[in-house]
């Protein structure tokens, strides 16, 4: 008997069905070592040698696999290709004790991918394993060093990341920016002009040597003196120019643009969609889902050219190889369909899965497609010494829009010669404010981290759902990502005390120094000591110079409604809140957040409802006399009455609801 190895109990059942009888297929269910928790698990005086531990919860698939591999013949380690699945296949060996274990590796799962594989295993690809080691090294080290400095100077269960906390000062960086913003009015002037009774929009334009743009208007004042001199002016077209204008293809999805393009959307977080891009890989749906390479298989690109000429004729399909921008990581290929033929319809996909595939699916076959050719048309108008400008397009051929399509606006022009007089039928002067930069969404961050070079594509969406988790971002109405009071609190300590560890272009250069270590070209135990050594003498210094109370307490005129001692500002893990100086003696707190309400609590009739968070940061809203009163509600009152019962009404989304269960009343 073989046994074959590999992470998840999807993919072996989906393994196990292109092998032979004498193939055992068993799953290791994820990592079986780690650091441990409860401690840094690396020996940093001797050359950071990590102190790996089967956790609890992998015991009983540690017990299970020895037994297995003891009655196996031979035994084959299936993991991922990249350098977390060579990690989880070393430890495996590392754990099972097996000795010269065989590595096969499949960019898909299906059967030619896995005969092939399994005609040609390799061994262990240790510069993968290192590389992996180094980055679990260096995260840990700033994790455990740096998390305990926060707790003693700032609060209790705040942390530190090595590449989360850079995400974060993106955030914060872009919130400034938006605050600093200085809105300035400019204003544009559309005129609405008559050709053979087709009536046609163009917009007042300046010269600027041979072209157009548009013309600089900065007052009301301004823009009606302008309209004035337009009124009784007489025009004709002075330039006609037509042309044909191509659009090309999109590359097919690398793990970024697969998470940006399923926020944009569909609003699918990039934890969601690369959880679902795992269970479509494990089926054998799509080709490996974590890859920054737009490279495509010569067996890919025989079956798109096959399935498009059949499908929608010679002439729609366009052979294309596509290079990626930038370094990638290793020789993998862009995600694509396992089977090019499959399509979405046939899939028989539930919703979500669904819409995933398909979009991998269009964006694969259409970069394999023809341009989508469009007619347009530019027409310039002179009236004195003004110039209009009317631009549109009709699409002349979809091409690729057949099966990716794509927002584009078609607006046909009467047919004008150069010349020609026009009446003029309206004119609209309309005013603008300049915008400040938007928050980041989900799309916007992993495109910047991207850019930045900043973590790799595995490591884009547990960036932000960790940042997430600790309280250092939150999504606004719109689910644009705003920083949270103590995440500006967090990142403005390690901007000015740890500049290093959340300096952009630093992370950056340790994404390269790991790409060497991956390469042979460095070892771990060099990039890990370059790195720890500068940090460990910032570190030390910064516990004598940084004090607690420096960056956590402010005096207040405010009295304590409890005992009547002074009122101080603190900081904790949930941002800025007043508590008793006479703490731990008088334990009142009160939120300083606009969560705190003018609302008296119900229950009691003492007290005020304020906002207050629970242990994981969910706010709610509770009598500030707790623990005297106890009453709560997750929903924000708005200090009104109910008409129909006279309980609390509460806001919840658009509408205004009555707190009571029991009752129905709702107003928007």
């Amino acid at each position: 008997m073989k046994l074959v190895i590999v992470e998840s109990p999807t993919k072996s059942k989906t393994i196990e069905k292109f092998l032979g009888k004498e193939y055992k297929v068993l799953s290791s269910f994820g990592h079986i070592r780690d650091l441990p928790k409860s401690s840094l698990g690396v020996d940093l005086e001797k050359d950071f040698q990590p102190k790996y531990v089967i956790p609890s919860k992998s015991r009983k698939v540690i017990s299970e696999l020895k037994k297995e591999s003891k009655k196996a013949g031979e035994i084959i380690l299936a993991t991922d290709e990249d350098r977390e699945g060579e990690a989880i296949a070393w430890h495996l060996s590392e754990a099972l004790k097996i000795e010269n274990p065989k590595r096969v590796v499949f960019h898909e799962i299906t059967k030619q991918a896995i005969e092939d594989a399994f005609r040609t295993p390799r061994e262990l690809d240790m510069n993968l394993v290192n590389a992996q080691q180094a980055r679990r090294i260096l995260d840990r080290i700033v994790g455990y060093k740096l998390s305990p400095f926060l707790w003693k100077k700032v609060a209790k269960g705040l942390s530190a990341g090595r590449v989360q906390s850079v995400a974060v000062r993106l955030i914060v960086e872009r919130e400034r920016e938006r605050e600093k913003f200085q809105k300035e009015e400019y204003w544009t002037i559309k005129a609405t002009f008559l050709k053979d009774n087709k009536e046609f929009e163009s917009f007042l334009s300046k010269k600027n040597g041979k072209s157009l743009e548009k013309l600089e208007i900065k007052s009301k004042e301004q823009a009606e003196k302008i309209k004035k001199e337009l009124e009784f002016l007489p025009y004709k077209v002075s330039s006609v120019e037509k042309k044909e204008s191509v659009k090309n293809p999109f590359p097919p999805f690398t793990t970024s643009s697969l998470q940006q393009e399923a926020w944009n959307k569909f609003r699918y977080p990039a934890k969601m969609t690369m959880k679902i891009a795992q269970d479509l890989y494990e089926k054998g749906f799509i080709t490996y889902h974590r890859t920054d390479s737009v490279n495509l298989s010569d067996f890919s690109l025989n079956s798109a050219k096959k399935f498009i000429t059949e499908a929608f004729g010679k002439n729609y399909h366009s052979f294309r190889k596509y290079k990626a921008k930038g370094k990638t990581q290793e020789a993998h290929e862009a995600i694509r369909p396992a089977y090019p033929e499959k399509r979405p319809e046939d899939s028989g996909l539930e919703k979500q899965h669904f819409k995933i595939y398909d979009i991998i699916w269009r964006k694969f076959m259409s970069s394999q497609m023809s341009q989508a050719i469009f007619d347009s048309v530019a027409i310039d108008i002179s009236g004195g010494e003004y110039e209009f400008r009317s631009t549109g397009q009709t699409l002349k051929f979809d091409g690729f829009l057949k099966v990716y399509p794509m927002k584009f606006e078609e607006t046909e022009l009467p047919d004008l010669k150069r010349e020609d007089p026009l009446n003029i039928q309206d004119i609209l002067p309309e005013q603008h404010f300049t915008q400040p930069p938007p928050r980041y969404t989900e799309a916007s961050i992993i495109k910047q981290l991207e850019e930045n070079g900043i973590g790799r594509p595995s490591t884009y969406a547990p960036i932000i759902s960790t940042i997430q988790a600790r309280n250092y971002i939150e999504k606004d109405e719109n689910r644009r990502f705003k920083p949270t009071e103590i995440g500006i609190v967090v990142n403005d300590i390690l901007v000015e005390h740890f500049p290093v560890v959340v300096d952009i272009k630093f992370t950056a250069k340790m994404e390269n120094e790991l790409d060497e270590v991956a390469e042979g070209k460095d070892t771990w135990e060099k990039t890990c000591r370059d790195f720890y050594e500068p940090f460990k003498k910032n570190l030390e210094e910064k516990y004598e110079e940084v004090e607690k109370k420096d960056i956590t307490d402010k005096p207040t005129d405010k009295i304590c409604p409890k005992c009547g001692s002074p009122l101080i500002e603190k900081l904790g893990r949930y941002g800025r809140f007043y508590a008793c100086s006479k703490f731990p003696e008088c334990k009142y707190t009160e939120s300083l957040k606009k969560d705190a309400l003018d609302v008296p609590c119900p229950k009691c009739g003492k007290g005020k409802l304020a906002g207050k968070r629970t242990k994981k940061g969910k706010i709610f809203y509770g009598c500030n006399r707790f623990p005297e009163c106890d009453f709560a509600l997750w929903d924000k009152p708005t200090g009104e009455k109910c008409e129909k019962c006279g309980s609390l009404l509460v806001q919840k989304g658009k509408q205004i609801k009555c707190s009571n269960k029991d009752c129905d009343f709702k107003k928007k």
